[in-house]
């Protein structure tokens, strides 16, 4: 046992009541990563003395050790609810929604922080939520962005097109009829008054080709593609988000045709009665605003989002004219795993394949699944090879033993969107994966 630990612990046993020594005993175990011991001794404290706020920390320390995040915001949230100006609570906190992926709650934990002390900084969290330590001025000029973001919003015209997305027949089909012949014969629907572009959704279990498809459509109709994530909008400064929002709108306007794509939109445009904060709702009252074109021309801009849960996402966003188009990318079916396979051991070494059994033995997998599977199937080939001194090609053998070691990913996501299709489908937006599950209305 770390001395001084041991030394703190003779204190405290003489001083149970001594505030001062448990946070000094807290703080040691923290450095050391202890983790079990100091669960242990912050919920036996707790069950002593409910309102001891050091204890609480500590425990919400532990858990955010153990890498349990969800418990560990459980126990912030009711921390910072009695002592709402606990920095180091808050600090945890925002460490807590990052490592959730909560992006914007993370922002805005870090804005409190530099609000109750204006010369904290932590440049571990600032690099990752992509925070610039000074305000920006207040004007769309201003604004900047990271060489990498730079580089990945200045847009570019994708090589990829449709033949190279293995399968998807019926999702190629709905995107040439909503999307690519109305770009194609522009002048003909503009003499109907149709506008050129507007919003479409992608939805459906991760791993299932969402981004790439993206991809593909601008590559068919031979536009320019800039993809934006959640990190290359948020911004800690009040107004500086929505700022971004807008230069980015505003330069796929300027080289319309273009296809702007937002992976993981429910994270930018989520339901506004679940947020706590003003600024994520002005965020996404922008995001309406420019979807609606209400200041800019969107003709010949195609929105794309994607997401793993549309249901998180808020209601206005698929009103007409914004994503009212939502489309259903699901899982490969047989005869596109077929297809995968054959493209993803294309120039790989390969004996004579049975892809019709490959694609058999892996039934509810995703893209990404199957990749993961030829990966794994790779690695143990890899070893084979090293114990003997040379190479051999990948077999059925081979690769039906790695996908049966691989567990689809679309499981999970599918009890999930099958209770929100049966109890919360009013509007008729997930017939298509009732359709899937076989279930009737």
């Amino acid at each position: 046992m770390n001395e001084e630990i041991k030394k703190l612990k003779e204190a405290l046993a003489v001083s149970p009541d001594n505030q001062y020594l448990w946070q000094l005993m807290v703080d040691a175990m923290v450095g050391e990563r202890l983790w079990d011991e100091l669960l242990s001794i912050c919920l036996d404290r707790i069950a002593r003395s409910p309102d001891d706020l050091c204890a609480k920390l500590g425990l919400a320390q532990s858990y955010f050790g153990k890498e349990n995040f969800g418990t560990a915001a459980i126990v912030l949230e009711e921390l910072l609810e009695s002592d709402p100006e606990n920095t180091i609570a808050l600090l945890l906190s925002c460490k807590v929604h990052i490592e959730e992926n909560n992006l914007s709650e993370a922002v805005e934990t870090y804005r409190k922080i530099k609000e109750l002390d204006a010369d904290f900084k932590d440049e571990n969290i600032e690099g990752r939520l992509t925070i610039r330590s000074e305000p920006e001025p207040d004007s769309a000029e201003g604004i900047s962005f990271s060489d990498e973001v730079e580089g990945r919003i200045l847009g570019k015209k994708d090589k990829v097109s449709f033949k190279d997305v293995g399968g998807m027949s019926n999702e190629k089909e709905q995107i040439s009829l909503k999307i690519i012949h109305p770009l194609q014969h522009a002048d003909l629907y503009r003499s109907y008054g149709k506008k050129i572009g507007g919003g479409i959704l992608f939805y459906g279990p991760p791993g299932c080709g969402k981004t790439f498809l993206a991809k593909a459509t601008a590559g068919e109709i031979d536009a320019e593609f800039i993809a934006v994530g959640i990190d290359d909008i948020l911004d800690m400064y009040i107004g500086q988000s929505e700022k971004k929002l807008n230069l980015i709108f505003e330069r796929a306007r300027a080289m319309a045709p273009c296809v702007l794509f937002f992976d993981e939109i429910d994270a930018l445009g989520a339901n506004r009665n679940d947020l706590r904060t003003s600024a994520g709702r002005n965020l996404i009252n922008q995001f309406l605003a420019e979807l609606d074109g209400i200041k800019s021309d969107n003709d010949g801009i195609l929105v794309v989002g994607a997401t793993n849960a549309p249901w998180h996402l808020d209601a206005a966003f698929r009103r007409p004219g914004r994503f009212d188009r939502i489309l259903f990318v699901a899982p490969p079916s047989e005869e596109a795993r077929v297809e995968i396979f054959k493209l993803a051991l294309e120039g790989k070494p390969i004996e004579e394949i049975d892809y019709d059994k490959l694609a058999k033995a892996s039934e509810g997998f995703s893209g990404a699944d199957i990749h993961a599977s030829i990966d794994v199937a790779i690695e143990l080939k890899l070893q084979e090879a090293i114990k003997k001194g040379k190479p051999s090609p990948l077999t059925d053998k081979n690769l039906v033993k790695a996908i049966k070691s691989t567990k689809p990913s679309t499981k999970e996501w599918f009890q999930t969107a099958k209770n929100y299709a049966v109890y919360a489908n009013e509007a008729g937006i997930y017939d298509e994966i009732l359709a899937y599950l076989n279930i009737k209305k």
